[in-house]
């Protein structure tokens, strides 16, 4: 049986696009076959999923895949590729490593997403960044109730609510103000935005628990859910989103072994200057 490998590209981006070009080549020369998002028929057997852009093309590249089993490589074409595993100079190792299986598979968790609207069926959607919950009207902020595992906590009016994976705690729920979660931290977290509220802080809740947010029938505005940045539902007065930690992991290839506050330094280019490690070890007196 053929060797695939989904190659997914950030197509507006011209390097981008040269690199695809190299990538399919070198598939080419190691015996593999490369499949373009327009080929792909979900269900078709992978090898990997190459996946050359930013975060944007990379959870693209986990909807077209999901199911799959097979794990995503990202080579960073983007502003801060958290996402990603390497930069765009090194695809044609990177695609040498994917066909001998030189790395690792990390597992991280999803949620899933359950929309009840006003006289319409339920309506379920997943993520692996976040669920965020905005207002359609720019000039009017969104009225919601907060809930945690059936208990009601708190009503507010905002600009949003972001509901986030550990994963996604460094893309939109970082943004606004939520905390960084390790991404091996089995939780979810809750983050307002612009909330008009004396507590509206950031809640990080365990993996078994349930979030849900209702557009309360006092609001004057409508809602929209937001999934991993380009899944889009209409919300009207009285609906409702919940959430809950999804069932099936996203699987990421990793080249490195590289621990997370290494990726933290370098994608957020924290300043690490002065750091001597354990001082004793190394017999310096501070």
């Amino acid at each position: 049986m053929t060797r695939s490998v989904l190659v997914v590209a950030h197509l507006h981006h011209p390097e981008a696009v040269a690199a695809t070009e190299l990538a399919v080549r070198t598939l080419e020369e190691v015996g593999m076959r490369a499949v373009t998002e327009d080929e792909f028929e979900y269900g078709s057997p992978l090898e990997a999923v190459l996946v050359l852009g930013g975060d944007g093309t990379i959870l693209r590249a986990a909807e077209l895949a999901r199911g799959s089993g097979a794990p995503l490589v990202g080579v960073n074409f983007g502003h801060v590729g958290f996402l990603a595993e390497t930069e765009r100079e090194q695809v044609d190792d990177v695609v040498r490593r994917v066909a001998t299986g030189d790395y690792e598979v990390e597992e991280r968790g999803t949620i899933e997403i359950t929309v009840h609207r006003p006289g319409a069926p339920p309506v379920t959607d997943w993520a692996l960044n976040e669920a965020a919950v905005e207002k359609s009207d720019r000039t009017r902020m969104v009225a919601v109730a907060i809930e945690v595992d059936g208990r009601p906590l708190s009503s507010f009016g905002c600009d949003g609510v972001i509901m986030s994976t550990s994963t996604g705690s460094t893309a939109h729920a970082f943004s606004a103000g939520g905390p960084v979660v390790w991404p091996d931290v089995d939780a979810m977290v809750l983050v307002p935005v612009s909330a008009h509220a004396l507590f509206a802080r950031p809640l990080v809740v365990g993996p078994q628990s349930v979030l849900a947010v209702e557009i309360v029938r006092r609001s004057s505005s409508a809602g929209l859910l937001c999934t991993d940045g380009h899944r889009r539902i209409d919300l009207p007065v009285g609906s409702r989103v919940e959430v809950r930690r999804g069932a099936d992991p996203v699987r990421l290839a990793r080249l490195s072994p590289a621990p997370f506050t290494d990726r933290l330094v370098s994608r957020f280019s924290l300043p690490v200057q002065g750091w001597r490690g354990w001082a004793g070890e190394h017999g310096v007196t501070t």
